[in-house]
């Protein structure tokens, strides 16, 4: 079940919304794990067993982790065996197809693909269901004997496809004892607002365009037309994965939940460093605490610490995906954050600033090629046009075409991924808690409630009327 889909908004959301506030306190935490449950099961109920046996196993963790504490033998195979379960189950399910193929093609083997359907959001609500014991284990959360409470920790429905990735530590003490405000519900409608119009307007404008320009063979392609297509995929996967973290901040909001934030304008950085300090917050957090820093992070000398950098990044582009090319995307970036480690972060401090904000962008929008493109051929055939290495035309009527019907959006998009437009709000509505000019307030109050009606209309005006729905990030 989408977000941004006529049954979630019209039907699941507002019964939600009703259930859970006219219940009593006692009974409130029932209602969110049984609509999370139903949610997930919408689309492909058995895999509701997946995620339920994963939460049932870390619920068992955590007591054998709590009870052999003082036991360090016991303690450290509690430990093992735990992350043995978690990314047992996970390499099951996402990447066994991947490993038979590879064995068959590096020893010539005749194997069967399992062709193990992926469940939605295993790769989330693993990571979210081992942050759990891992917090437990470190006395970072304390542990959970309501077996129905971690369920609902780990399958709680607006971070449970696409996160962000809720810390247990995060929300512990919310899960048991929180209280709903007035306040935090508007803030929580507006920001779901928010979401939906990064994902319905920005998000899948320039999605139909990216796929428009990646169906076609790299060498049919003007130079032009590949950075239209690249551009158009880096605006896309940006505002499809805010908005649906924008989205699900929202909803936990509207019941009483504090998400972190998960994106923070990462295409204004000014070094990959920062991108990734920027980017998809919850999942680096999420290394850099569990896997980075237990390696020995940057504490014990280069080489260990360029062997740290070189398995998280690693990981990274493994968790994405069961493919090289996100393999190699997530080597890509280790190797850039190791050379401004080694020199190039001194070297971009010293840069002008929009020097090395264009520098960024250049190597992030490279990278979104190996992210975007189906296979190494492609890739690299893709990048050959970009430079015009292909021997091809470097503008074209299909070019032309696309800048005409899709360059202001693309525009918009561009303008709409700075802090900008948040700028201006804050410029125009500087007023609205102004108590010493009242008409002042009201008249800011209103152009807010107006601002977010109007993209509420637009956005349920895609919704109805639009074919073209995707979220990248449902696939991880």
């Amino acid at each position: 079940m989408l977000f941004s889909s006529t049954v979630f908004l019209f039907y699941f959301l507002p019964v939600v919304l009703l259930l859970y506030f006219v219940s009593p306190r006692w009974l409130k935490n029932t209602i969110l794990l049984v609509s999370s449950l139903f949610f997930y099961a919408w689309g492909e109920p058995r895999f509701v067993l997946i995620m339920l046996a994963s939460i049932v196993m870390n619920y068992f963790f955590g007591f054998m982790v709590d009870k052999y504490r003082d036991d360090a033998k016991k303690i450290k195979w509690t430990m093992v065996l735990m992350l043995l379960g978690n990314l047992g189950m996970l390499g099951v399910f996402k990447y066994a197809s991947f490993f038979v193929e590879n064995v068959n093609s590096v020893f010539g083997f005749s194997l069967n693909d399992p062709e193990i359907p992926l469940p939605l959001g295993i790769s989330f609500f693993t990571f979210q269901a081992m942050s759990y014991v891992i917090d437990v284990y470190r006395n970072d959360g304390r542990l959970q004997k309501n077996l129905f409470d971690l369920a609902l920790y780990v399958s709680f429905f607006p971070q449970l496809i696409a996160g962000p990735i809720v810390r247990y530590q995060t929300v512990a003490d919310e899960i048991v004892d929180r209280r709903e405000t007035v306040d935090d519900f508007v803030s929580g409608i507006q920001r779901f607002v928010i979401g939906l119009g990064k994902k319905m307007i920005l998000a899948n404008s320039c999605g139909y365009v990216a796929d428009q320009v990646f169906s076609q063979s790299a060498g049919d392609l003007s130079t032009t037309l590949a950075w239209i297509g690249i551009i158009a995929y880096s605006l896309q996967i940006y505002f499809d994965f805010s908005g649906y973290s924008d989205m699900a901040i929202g909803l936990g909001r509207m019941f009483g939940f504090h998400f972190l934030e998960n994106f923070n304008y990462p295409y204004i950085s000014k070094s990959v460093s920062e991108f990734w300090r920027r980017w998809h917050i919850s999942l680096g957090s999420w290394f850099r605490d569990y896997v980075y820093i237990p390696l020995g992070g940057n504490r014990q000398g280069a080489w260990k610490t360029y062997r740290n950098l070189t398995i998280v990044w690693l990981l990274t582009g493994v968790w994405h995906g069961a493919s090289w090319t996100f393999i190699a995307w997530g080597l890509y970036y280790g190797i850039f954050i190791m050379f401004e480690r080694a020199f190039l972060g001194k070297w971009l401090a010293a840069w002008p600033a929009w020097l090395a904000h264009v520098f960024t962008l250049f190597v992030v929008v490279i990278g979104w090629v190996f992210f975007r493109a189906d296979n190494f051929t492609y890739a690299i055939d893709y990048l050959q046009v970009m430079f015009g290495l292909h021997g091809g035309e470097v503008f074209d009527q299909t070019a032309y075409f696309y800048l005409v019907q899709y360059g202001t959006v693309l525009l918009l998009a561009m303008i709409a991924a700075t802090p900008l437009p948040k700028m201006l709000a804050a410029h125009f509505l500087r007023h609205e808690v102004d108590s010493e000019r009242p008409v002042l307030a009201a008249s800011a109050g209103l152009a807010r409630a107006a601002y977010i009606l109007l993209i509420f209309g637009i956005s349920i005006s895609y919704v109805v009327s639009s074919t073209f729905n995707p979220f990248i990030y449902f696939r991880f």
